[in-house]
C-alpha cells in the first residue's frame, strides 16, 4: 500500500477514512472540479495547487475545468444539469451563485437548497483606493468630499450587482452620501481610469496592490477581517466602526443530495489541504483571507446571505432581465 500524507503545521497526519460506496472506496476515479472563471490568476492557482495535493494524497486526479462566462454561473449550472451527487463533480462556489436568482424574474435554482455546501475556503481582498492628488488621507476625508458634492464623486467596481457594488452602496447608505457607480469589466480597467483621473475611487479587489506600493495610488481602507500583512497601516472597515467584513467568500459545493459521508470526506480533505504549509504560504503570499467554514456553517452562511442579497437587490432595483 502506498502511504500518502499531507503536512498540517509541519506534522504528519493519519490518512482520512475513505467512504465505502457501491463501487469501492471514494475516490476510486478522477474528481472534476469546475471553476467558473478563465485560467490564470490567484484563485485558479489556489485550486490547481489543491489539485496537485489531492492526487498526492488519494492517488486520483482532481481535474480542474474552467468554465468562464454567464456572470460566473456556468459551474453552478453544471451541478444542476443532471450531475450525479456522488462527489465526483464539485465546483468553486461564490456569492454570484447565491445572488443570481434574485436578479431575474425566472430564477433557475434555489441558492440554498439546490446545492450541497462542502466547505467555505477564502475570499477576495477589497479596498478603497484613490489617487494621491485627491488629497484624501482617510475614508472620512472621502465621505466628507462626497457629502459636499452629492452624486458628483464616482467609484469603480468590476460590474453591476457584484459584491463590492452592493457593499459600496451599503456604505454610502450608512454615511448618508451619494456617489455615482461606474461599472467596469475588471480591476485593471478601474486602475487605468483612476490613474487618468477619470474615477475618484476604486472599490475593488487588490490588483491595485502594485500601484499602491509604487505610490501611484493610495489605500484608504481594506474590507478584510484583519489588516493586511502587505499594507499594515490601512485600517479595516470594522476598525472604522462599520461592522462590515466584505471578502465575497467562496468555497466548494456539489450537487444537491450528496451522501453525508462523501460531503464530510471532501470537507476534511480540503480543510487539511488549506491548513498545509504549502497552501498557507500561498495564501500569505497573496493576502488571501481565511474564511473557513465547515458544511453546516457554510450552509447557514448561504441561507443568511441569501436574505441579504435579496434585500440589497430589491433596494437597488437591480435586474439582469
Amino acid at each position: 500500500m502506498i502511504q500518502r500524507r499531507l503536512l498540517l503545521a509541519g506534522a504528519a497526519l493519519p490518512l482520512l477514512a475513505r467512504p465505502s460506496l457501491g463501487q469501492g472506496r471514494f475516490p476510486n476515479r478522477p474528481v472534476r472540479f469546475l471553476i467558473p472563471w478563465a485560467p490564470g490568476g490567484v484563485l485558479d492557482g489556489f485550486i490547481r495547487l489543491q489539485g496537485e495535493m489531492f492526487q498526492q494524497e488519494f492517488g486520483q486526479p482532481l481535474i480542474v475545468e474552467n468554465r468562464p462566462g454567464a456572470r460566473g454561473t456556468l459551474a453552478a449550472r453544471a451541478l444542476l444539469s443532471g450531475t450525479r451527487p456522488d462527489g465526483y463533480t464539485i465546483a468553486h462556489h461564490h456569492l454570484s451563485v447565491i445572488r443570481y436568482p434574485f436578479l431575474t424574474k425566472q430564477p433557475s435554482w434555489d441558492p440554498v437548497n439546490d446545492f450541497t455546501y462542502i466547505m467555505q475556503q477564502t475570499g477576495f481582498v477589497f479596498g478603497h483606493v484613490v489617487h494621491p492628488a485627491s488629497g484624501w488621507n482617510s475614508l472620512a476625508d472621502m465621505w466628507a468630499a462626497a457629502r459636499a458634492r452629492p452624486g458628483a464623486l464616482t467609484y469603480g467596481t468590476s460590474g453591476v450587482a457584484t459584491t463590492n457594488h452592493l457593499a459600496m452602496e451599503e456604505l454610502c447608505e450608512k454615511e448618508g452620501v451619494q456617489m455615482l457607480h461606474v461599472p467596469y469589466r475588471g480591476t485593471s480597467e478601474n486602475i487605468t481610469a483612476i490613474l487618468a483621473r477619470q474615477l475618484d475611487c476604486i472599490a475593488n479587489a487588490n490588483s491595485w496592490a502594485p500601484n499602491v506600493e509604487a505610490g501611484q495610488l493610495k489605500l484608504l481602507a481594506v474590507w478584510t477581517r484583519t489588516r493586511l500583512r502587505s499594507f499594515p497601516d490601512a485600517p479595516t472597515l470594522s476598525e472604522l466602526g462599520y461592522g462590515m467584513v466584505v471578502t465575497s467568500p467562496y468555497g466548494v459545493a456539489g450537487p444537491k443530495g450528496m451522501e453525508p459521508e462523501v460531503t464530510e470526506f471532501l470537507h476534511q480533505a480540503f480543510h487539511r489541504m488549506q491548513q498545509s504549509d504549502r497552501i498557507q504560504a500561498y495564501m500569505a503570499q497573496n493576502d488571501m483571507p481565511d474564511e473557513y467554514l465547515g458544511p453546516a456553517d457554510y450552509l447557514a452562511f448561504a441561507r443568511e446571505r441569501a436574505v441579504y442579497e435579496q434585500r440589497m437587490v430589491t433596494r437597488l432595483n437591480l435586474s439582469i432581465d
